[in-house]
């Protein structure tokens, strides 16, 4: 296969991107594929050996036969660039517009998954707009969470712009924290739970992971914990109990197809005992050869090389069945 990899991005994750795409093309060469590199500029500018794309609808993208998205964050895990993909009319790996548009919406992939009975914590969507106007009324709802909560970004990933407020002096600061990436932010109450992560795989007919357990050698899982080295430690599989497991992984499979996701996603979990709470769905978590999506795979026996090309496969493959439908 010839297969254009973009990377970088508008967002905040620019340089995870761009670490991401940089494995992704070398795990496709070491498979026997051809592979292009594609920089997304944080301006928005495509360039391709530095020099900028023209993008034409229904001509494709370089004459490749798949599109490897490696794109964290707005701007390219949020439906932006799989609506440019879909109108190029080109194969992309990973999930369409709706899919990645709500999965990258922590709130709003919440309340789904909550309006489907999906285990969580409980947590509040607070926009910056009424914490303006109305901060009293919107700390009131908030201390129903209790102390400590977790406040983010509604629309990032990689864990930017999170801090863990413990006093309700704190909260304030926190908001504002958020608010610097987006006008949306999310309040979680804290779980006790350990953190398990489980990736996904698959089309029609996903397959789960052996969930991993993350140990971050900090407070919280935090972005230094992901990105520094020895900030964390995976355990595979996650020390919790084989009820637990399998809750997980159904639940996994379930947020996927509920959510209509593709070819991938890292299901992340807090687990209390027999207790298994759902938290996000990322469609294009962290791709290096050492990112957790990736290692659990590994652990399973899937090697890097053959999941970055199975990813192709179901590329190809969903697109061929989606032109069937197309006027």
């Amino acid at each position: 296969m010839l297969v254009a990899v973009l990377g970088g991005g508008r967002s905040s994750e620019h340089e995870v991107s761009l670490a991401s795409a940089a494995s992704v093309r070398d795990g496709l060469i070491a498979g026997g594929h051809e592979a292009i590199d594609i920089e997304i500029a944080r301006d928005g500018r495509w360039l391709h050996d530095g020099a900028p794309l023209a993008l034409a609808p229904a001509a494709g993208l370089l004459g490749v036969d798949v599109v490897f998205p490696a794109l964290h964050g707005p701007f390219g895990e949020d439906g932006v660039v799989q609506g440019m993909l879909e109108s190029l009319d080109v194969p992309y790996v990973g999930s369409g517009v709706a899919a990645s548009a709500l999965c990258m919406d922590k709130v709003r992939f919440k309340e789904l998954m909550g309006a489907a009975g999906m285990p969580q914590v409980a947590f509040r969507g607070v926009r910056e707009r009424r914490w303006r106007a109305q901060p009293d009324a919107v700390a009131e709802e908030l201390a129903q969470l209790g102390l400590p909560v977790f406040v983010k970004p509604a629309h990032l990933g990689s864990s930017v712009g999170i801090s863990k407020v413990r006093g309700p002096g704190e909260l304030a600061g926190a908001l504002d924290a958020a608010f610097l990436h987006d006008p949306l932010a999310i309040v979680e109450a804290a779980s006790t739970g350990a953190e398990v992560e489980c990736s996904v795989l698959g089309d029609e007919e996903p397959r789960a992971s052996t969930p991993g357990e993350i140990v971050a050698h900090a407070e919280f899982y935090d972005y230094a914990a992901k990105y520094e080295p020895g900030g964390m430690e995976l355990i595979v599989p996650a020390r919790i109990a084989d009820d637990a497991r399998e809750q997980v992984a159904r639940i996994a499979l379930g947020a996927f197809m509920l959510a209509g996701a593709c070819g991938l996603a890292r299901v992340d979990f807090f687990v209390e005992g027999d207790r298994v709470l759902l938290n996000e769905l990322n469609t294009m978590p962290g791709f290096t050869q050492t990112s957790v999506y990736a290692k659990l795979w590994e652990a399973d026996g899937l090697a890097y090389p053959r999941l970055v090309e199975e990813l192709c496969e179901i590329a190809l493959t969903r697109h061929a069945r989606e032109r069937r439908y197309r006027a």
